[in-house]
C-alpha cells in the first residue's frame, strides 16, 4: 500500500490509530435530525449486504446508523477515491492489506461501489475468500451495467432497495390516533408536493436541493458515467416523462419530440429506471378478460423530482394536474411497501376501456387500488372497478381519496375507502 492510500484510509477511519474514536467517527455521518428508516440491515460474516437505491435517498446514512451500534469498528471505503479504486482491484490483495492495517475490523463498508469497474466480481471474490468479515456495499443498481462481467452474487448477497422517505416513516409515533391522522394529512401534502428525499424533506430551501439532485444526475451521472452523447435530449426526456406521469409510454412520439431514434428513447428510459428515477409499470395480464397488454405506464419514484421537472409546487387543491400527482404519490407509497422481487405491481386496462389504477400482487394475494384526488362524499364504486372485481375476485380493494373513510363489500369482496394517513397502515398490516 502506497503512502497516499494509507493516509486516505487513516483519514476515513481515525479509529485505526485511536480505538476510542469508534463509534464517534460513525456518528459524524448521521444528521442530528435523522429520521429512522423502516428498512433493517443485518450484516453477516462472509456475505454481501447490498443496499441500492436512488442518489441521496439515505443509503449511506442508514448504513452508518446500523454499524454505529456495533461494538467493533468498521473499515470505511469510499469508492469515489481514486487511490481506493486501485486498492479494490484485487479481492485477495485488498484482504491482505486490510489484515495488515486493521485486522480488528468487524467488516468493510464500501460506499458508492458503482464507481469500481468490476464491482460485482470484486464483491464475489471477497465473499469467496471466507474472510470472516461482513461486507456492506451501497450504490445505484446501475453498477451492474458497468461491470464487464455480469458475474452473479447469487447465494452470496442479501439485496435491499432503499427509496425516499415513506409516509409511515415521517408520521409521529406514540400519539393519539386523532393527532396522528391530523399530522398525517399535513405530511402527506408535504410528501405529495416536495417528495421524500431526506435532505429535501428536512430543508427550508427544498427547491434548491431538488435542483441539485436533478443536475447531479443529468450532468454527472448521465454525462460522465453513461457517456450520453445528447445530454440535452436526455434532459428534455426527463421533463416529458414528468408531464406524462400516469400515462402510457409512446416510444415513437417521444422519439419524434426529441429528434432521436426509438432505440435511444428506450435506452434513456432504461437508464432512468435503473437509477430509480422512474418506473415503467406494465399492464396486469390475468387472462380472464380482453386486456391491453402493451405499452407500460410511466411513474416517478419521488413526487418532488416529478414536480420540479413538471407541474411546480402548488398544493393539491390548486393544481391542474391534481389527479396525476395524487396517483403518482400513491404509486410511490406502494413501491415502498412491496418486495422488489417477490411482489408485483401493475395497472389494469381492458380493451373496452375499463381501468384500475394499480394491481398489487403480494404472494398469492391480489390488492386492487383506485386513486381519487377529489374530496368524495359517498362510497361509489366505478364501473371499471366493479368489472375488475367481478373478473378477478381480488382479496382486497382500496380506494384512496381525500375525504371518505368507509368499508363495504362488493360481490363478496372487501372494499375500503381510505384517506391518505390510513393508507400506509393498511399496507403494512
Amino acid at each position: 500500500m502506497d503512502e497516499h492510500t494509507y493516509r486516505v484510509l487513516l483519514g476515513l477511519n481515525p479509529w485505526i490509530r485511536d480505538a476510542s474514536a469508534w463509534p464517534g467517527c460513525a456518528g459524524k455521518y448521521i444528521p442530528t435530525d435523522y429520521i429512522p428508516r423502516s428498512k433493517k440491515i443485518n450484516p453477516v460474516e462472509d456475505r454481501v449486504c447490498l443496499l441500492t437505491g436512488p442518489r441521496q435517498a439515505g443509503k449511506s446514512t442508514l448504513i452508518w446508523k446500523t454499524i454505529q451500534e456495533d461494538s467493533k469498528p468498521w473499515m470505511y471505503i469510499n469508492c469515489e477515491e481514486q487511490s481506493l479504486k486501485e486498492l479494490c482491484s484485487s479481492p485477495a490483495l485488498f484482504f491482505q492489506e486490510m489484515e495488515h492495517l486493521a485486522s480488528q475490523a468487524r467488516g468493510w463498508f464500501f460506499d458508492e461501489i458503482q464507481h469500481l469497474q468490476e464491482a460485482g466480481l470484486f464483491l464475489k471474490g471477497l465473499a469467496d475468500l471466507r474472510t470472516r468479515k461482513a461486507i456492506i456495499a451501497t450504490g445505484s443498481s446501475s453498477f451492474h451495467l458497468h461491470a464487464r462481467t455480469r458475474e452473479s452474487l447469487a447465494g452470496r448477497a442479501e439485496r435491499h432497495l432503499l427509496l425516499p422517505l415513506s409516509l409511515s416513516e415521517v408520521l409521529p409515533g406514540h400519539v393519539p390516533e386523532t393527532v396522528r391522522l391530523m399530522e398525517g394529512k399535513s405530511l402527506w401534502e408535504k410528501l405529495l408536493v416536495w417528495g421524500g428525499y431526506p435532505e429535501v424533506f428536512r430543508s427550508t430551501e427544498r427547491e434548491s436541493v431538488l435542483a441539485r439532485l436533478v443536475e447531479a444526475f443529468v450532468l454527472r451521472d448521465a454525462s460522465d458515467i453513461y457517456r450520453i452523447r445528447n445530454p440535452e435530449a436526455f434532459r428534455k426526456l426527463l421533463g416529458l416523462a414528468a408531464s406524462m406521469s400516469g400515462n402510457s409510454v409512446n416510444y415513437s412520439n417521444l422519439a419524434d419530440s426529441l429528434g432521436v431514434s426509438v432505440n435511444t428513447v428506450s435506452q434513456y428510459l432504461n437508464i432512468l429506471e435503473e437509477n430509480h428515477i422512474i418506473r415503467l409499470l406494465p399492464p396486469y395480464i390475468g387472462g380472464k378478460r380482453a386486456e391491453i397488454t402493451s405499452r407500460p405506464k410511466i411513474f416517478f419514484l419521488d413526487n418532488g423530482l416529478r414536480n420540479f421537472l413538471f407541474g411546480g409546487f402548488q398544493s393539491l387543491h390548486n393544481r391542474s394536474d391534481a389527479g396525476a400527482v395524487m396517483e403518482n404519490m400513491v404509486f410511490c407509497e406502494l413501491s415502498k411497501y412491496m418486495h422488489p422481487i417477490l411482489d408485483g405491481l401493475n395497472f389494469w386496462r381492458s380493451s373496452s376501456g375499463a381501468e384500475v389504477d394499480f394491481v398489487l400482487q403480494k404472494g398469492q394475494k391480489i390488492i386492487a387500488v383506485e386513486v381519487k384526488s377529489s374530496n368524495i362524499k359517498k362510497p361509489k364504486i366505478s364501473r371499471s372497478l366493479r368489472s375488475f372485481i367481478q373478473a378477478y375476485r381480488p382479496d382486497q380493494v382500496l380506494v384512496v381519496n381525500q375525504g371518505l373513510t368507509h368499508s363495504t363489500r362488493v360481490d363478496g369482496v372487501n372494499v375500503s375507502f381510505l384517506v391518505p394517513p390510513e393508507f400506509p397502515l393498511v399496507l403494512s398490516g
